[in-house]
């Protein structure tokens, strides 16, 4: 009789705990499945914006062209320097430094002398040859600070605005003239999906959040209380319990 009863309590427990933890966190899981389905749908590539801007350009560096040696480009950098590559910029020849504080200086590959950052104008003319689009370029705006979750990258940077459907924007680095960020109307109903999915609503990043591991404990407790109810309602499980009592009656 005592194992009946402490049988009863826990059915009515996990009942207790399956309601109420469905109610509370059954809205959060309808948006995990839906962003979570979103996010599988839309193709990674569309995502990123491959679609409509290059960002790698394929340029390469002429076997004739005459550059300065890298012990010249070195002489002029303005610090110790922790890698060295020759490259092309809008068919111009390039030696990107490296600096051992993480920083980006240019300097031409012909002469090693150093080069100025990328204004705005250069900054649309990069954007454009890598842009596969219709839409026409905006001016350039520097951005110096964080103003939006569209770009989590090192700051300042270049934003070229298309006026395309997407509403696309292209951020290039000052220092390289790389394109390091390209943001598209998919890209910001992904990430906004993305957002929901690990309850960071305001900088859309960290996965951590209290919020999020509050919500994936209680997603847990409720697949348990829920497994424990169909273990106590199982149809066999019940046949036999009835055929039990029917049978102490006889």
């Amino acid at each position: 009789m005592v194992l009946r009863s402490g049988k009863l309590r826990l059915h009515i427990g996990a009942s207790k705990i399956h309601r109420w933890l469905a109610l509370i966190i059954g809205a959060q899981l309808l948006l995990w499945f839906a962003s979570g389905l979103l996010m599988s749908i839309l193709p990674i590539e569309r995502v990123r914006g491959e679609h409509l801007v290059a960002r790698d350009s394929g340029e390469t560096l002429a076997p004739a062209q005459q550059l300065v040696s890298p012990a010249a480009v070195l002489r002029a950098a303005p610090g110790p320097v922790r890698e060295l590559r020759y490259t092309s910029l809008l068919g111009r020849p390039v030696a990107e430094l490296t600096m051992t504080d993480g920083t980006v200086r240019m300097h031409d590959a012909r002469s090693g002398s150093p080069m100025a950052r990328i204004d705005a104008p250069f900054a649309v003319k990069i954007t454009t040859a890598a842009y596969r689009g219709t839409g026409a370029p905006a001016a350039a705006a520097m951005l110096v600070r964080a103003a939006s979750t569209e770009f989590r990258g090192k700051l300042p940077v270049w934003r070229v605005q298309f006026e395309d459907a997407e509403t696309t924007r292209v951020f290039v680095s000052p220092d390289s003239g790389r394109i390091v960020g390209v943001r598209t109307g998919t890209w910001r109903l992904y990430d906004f999906f993305w957002g929901l999915h690990i309850m960071d609503w305001k900088n859309h990043e960290n996965f951590n959040t209290p919020w999020m591991m509050a919500f994936a404990a209680g997603g847990l407790i409720l697949a348990v209380a829920g497994v424990v109810l169909l273990y106590m309602r199982w149809p066999r499980r019940r046949r036999r319990k009835v055929r039990g009592v029917s049978e102490a009656a006889a």
